[in-house]
């Protein structure tokens, strides 16, 4: 009882609410998002509601312009909701302010990009060093190097993405994405800028490295074979669940 007065008084105050054992990976609530352009409001995403549980594969598919992005944006905290509740692992992260969020990311996320969004004046090694050095990782260079190892890349350490093909760069990027290891991997279309074999060859990677780490795996695409090899499917059209 003294745990959900103390869990209670948090949230009325406005502070997460302490995590729990038994808590989702993710949770959705009522989530909706609305924006204003010159011919008026566009409703986005309307009304979402759905759990994540630890360790899931999720596959989130839908056509283009359906919402599917928006709202793994909204997931992952990038953007703010009009209405509704995310909450990871316990915690509204809509509670929390754009500082909080960027905390919460760094320490219980994991993105990986269509666009890759490697940084161009940084070689390989260092691209997948960022994440481990901003926090304050003693061993972000062994880390780093090992998990380039990993994915294929020893002898591209001091590469820039300029100089590696585009499958290079996602394996960049899904090293980068996995060296801090994760408890959520958010994954947008990470196929959708290579060619069908280059694709093949990193979505396997990509399971490959979240039953390694048993993290949570959610993933937006529009290519159905992708989203058979999650253990379930959401379908967005026109924002909402069907």
């Amino acid at each position: 009882m003294r745990d959900i007065e103390e869990a209670s008084r948090k949230v009325a105050a406005g502070g997460p609410a302490p995590q729990s054992a038994s808590a989702a990976a993710i949770e959705v609530v009522n989530l909706s998002k609305t924006v204003t352009d010159a011919s008026g409001e566009l409703t986005i995403l309307h009304h979402v509601d759905f759990t994540v549980q630890a360790a899931e594969t999720l596959a989130i598919v839908g056509a283009s312009g359906s919402g599917k992005s928006t709202l793994l944006g909204l997931l992952a905290g990038l953007d703010t909701p009009s209405t509704g509740q995310v909450l990871i692992h316990g915690t509204d992260i809509f509670a929390l302010d754009e500082d909080g969020r960027a905390a919460l990311r760094k320490k219980e996320l994991g993105f990986v990009f269509q666009s890759f969004q490697l940084l161009a004046h940084l070689n390989a090694l260092e691209n997948v060093m960022l994440p481990l050095e901003l926090r304050g990782d003693p061993q972000a260079r062994e880390k780093a190097a090992a998990m380039l190892d990993r994915v294929g890349l020893s002898t591209r350490l001091r590469h820039y993405p300029k100089y590696l093909s585009g499958g290079e760069q996602q394996r960049v990027a899904l090293a980068r994405a996995f060296v801090t290891e994760p408890p959520l991997l958010f994954a947008d279309e990470p196929t959708g800028s290579l060619d069908a074999a280059t694709g093949e060859a990193i979505i396997q990677l990509m399971f490959e490295l979240n039953r390694e780490r048993g993290s949570t795996l959610v993933l937006v695409t529009h290519d159905p074979s992708i989203a058979a090899r999650c253990g379930r499917t959401i379908t967005i059209a026109a924002g909402r669940i069907v």
